[in-house]
């Protein structure tokens, strides 16, 4: 039992700081903090995805690319031109590092207000970084195991910002339903969305890329967005005011 609480922290505490401060804040900057509050939340987001540790600016940048180039051969991530989820997953881990390491020239529009921490980075990018998170799994795994089949959890904890990324951009464009038809294959994966804590409702944010919640319908409830709102009120963040066209 202890195992599978732990590798379900994992997952929703690395999603979060996937979905709130990767996603909603470097790439798309729904919301304003202060340099502290940023630092700190760079610390939390590698406590938490560990040796999947994915950093602001390289996932900020991408993410950005990946709306402006939906669904063609610039998209960084595509199912529409990769064979499987494994090769697009390759090629998003190329394209990642080749962005946090400036292998390539990346449009301004893209590179725009995203967070940086360059030395932080390159440490909690670092191959040191990714064994040591590992390697405390596998003794966390070693000290709490009570059957065989809690194993099979481990690689899990190894790639746990991977997954969550391949539900989204592999699954997100081919299974769901549509609230909007847009000119590329976003879809929701779920109504009620208690996998993914709102990144799930992938139609509705390539339709309101600036909106801070992903849920549209009354069903639709943001898990991710009603922690924002209360970090809002606690005056931890700003939320930006955001007008919605219909």
């Amino acid at each position: 039992m202890v195992i599978v609480i732990f590798v379900l922290v994992l997952w929703y505490g690395g999603l979060f700081f996937q979905s709130f401060f990767l996603h909603r804040y470097a790439a798309h900057q729904v919301f304003t903090m202060s340099k502290t509050t940023e630092r700190i939340t760079f610390i939390l987001t590698w406590i938490f995805q560990g040796s999947s540790y994915l950093s602001a600016y390289g996932y900020g940048i991408m993410h950005r690319m990946h709306h402006a180039y939906t669904d063609t051969e610039k998209d960084p991530h595509s199912p529409a031109y990769d064979d499987n989820m494994f090769a697009m997953m390759w090629k998003t881990k190329t394209i990642y590092q080749d962005i946090n390491q400036q292998r390539i020239t990346v449009d301004s529009r893209f590179t725009k207000n995203v967070p940086q921490w360059k030395s932080f980075d390159r440490f909690a990018s670092s191959r040191f970084s990714r064994l040591l998170w590992m390697s405390l799994y596998v003794l966390f795994f070693a000290l709490f195991v009570t059957a065989w089949w809690q194993w099979l959890l481990l690689p899990i904890t190894f790639l746990m910002a991977p997954i969550h990324g391949v539900i989204i951009n592999w699954f997100g464009h081919i299974y769901g339903y549509v609230n909007f038809k847009m000119k590329n294959t976003s879809k929701n994966i779920f109504r009620f969305d208690f996998l993914m804590m709102g990144e799930g409702y992938h139609n509705n944010h390539h339709k309101f890329a600036s909106r801070a919640n992903f849920g549209y319908k009354w069903y639709e409830i943001d898990i991710t967005y009603l922690i924002i709102k209360v970090l809002d009120a606690l005056h931890i963040i700003k939320l930006k005011p955001i007008a919605i066209k219909k």
